[in-house]
């Protein structure tokens, strides 16, 4: 049982890492970003390449060359993000939602298939391999490298909603949630603001990315496809647009997923997670901590 819930637990920081990117972007200006999940996988194949640059650091202090890696990675995938905002999705932010939509898929696909070019169609080894002795605690086989990046998780997630709940930036993001005209007529800077909330969910997405390659040790250029649907369907779990409801919707799909695998076999644990975003979509759409609202006209 411990195990169980300590594999949830691990799986669902990932899923909640990259869900908070969807949820921001969608709290903001009502936008499902399809693409967020490719932006995961342009953070791994990033790491990969910084790795390979660091060479002999990385044989000596792997975990280090690790951390220096994601800090970079997590600047390249936030500047990835603003400038799929600047270029696909703000000349269209006037449009209606399904061009949105459709744009967001598109870019996606291209993100997914440019990687593909730069870096080939075969998968990548990584050059860190997250592996190390395990320990037992309450019960669960756990590593230290398990638990350093479940603290980066963690320290990111707190980091995030310090930033939404106290800071003025946070302030202006749910103000352009409430009414983005208000907020403009108010003097908030809008397109600087979401250009922002781009930065700041790429780069999550791209910690996540750096970290899952470590851990893993594989990537490829369609790794970020899964883990999209599975943010997504974490987001819609806790509540989409709602931070608190995302990271604990993130944790729960780890923990379902976890439970499930153990209760119906490997071979079912995708059909578990969609069959509980199918669940959740028809009894509760708004998810755990999510509020109903009504459309102004």
């Amino acid at each position: 049982m411990s195990q169980l819930i300590w594999n949830g637990l691990f799986v669902g920081s990932f899923y909640a890492l990259v869900a908070l990117g969807y949820s921001m972007v969608y709290g903001v200006i009502k936008l499902l970003n399809f693409a967020h999940g490719d932006l995961y996988m342009l953070g791994a194949f990033s790491g990969f390449a910084m790795l390979g640059v660091l060479g002999g650091l990385v044989q000596s202090q792997s975990l280090l060359a690790l951390l220096l890696v994601l800090v970079a990675t997590m600047a390249v995938t936030g500047l990835a993000g603003v400038a799929l905002e600047r270029v696909a999705y703000r000349p269209l932010r006037g449009a209606p939602r399904l061009s949105l939509l459709i744009t967001a898929v598109g870019a996606s696909f291209a993100l997914e298939y440019g990687t593909r070019i730069v870096a080939g169609p075969n998968p990548k080894v990584y050059q860190v391999r997250l592996g190390g002795t395990s320990m037992e605690v309450f019960g669960a086989r756990v590593t230290v490298q398990q638990l350093v990046l479940v603290a980066i998780a963690i320290v990111l997630m707190a980091a995030l909603n310090w930033l939404v709940m106290r800071s003025r930036q946070g302030r202006a993001m749910r103000a352009i949630a409430l009414d983005p005209k208000a907020a403009r007529l108010m003097g908030v800077d809008v397109d600087a603001v979401i250009a922002r909330t781009f930065f700041i969910g790429s780069a999550l997405a791209g910690a996540a990315g750096v970290m899952a390659g470590g851990y893993y040790g594989k990537i490829d250029f369609l790794m970020g496809f899964i883990i999209g649907l599975k943010a997504f369907t974490a987001a819609v779990i806790g509540g989409i647009g709602n931070m608190q409801g995302t990271m604990l919707g993130g944790l729960l799909l780890g923990l379902l997923e976890s439970f499930g695998t153990d209760w119906l076999g490997g071979q079912w644990r995708d059909v578990f997670a969609f069959g509980c975003l199918i669940l959740f979509l028809t009894v509760r759409p708004t998810g755990l901590l999510g509020e109903r609202v009504t459309e102004r006209v």
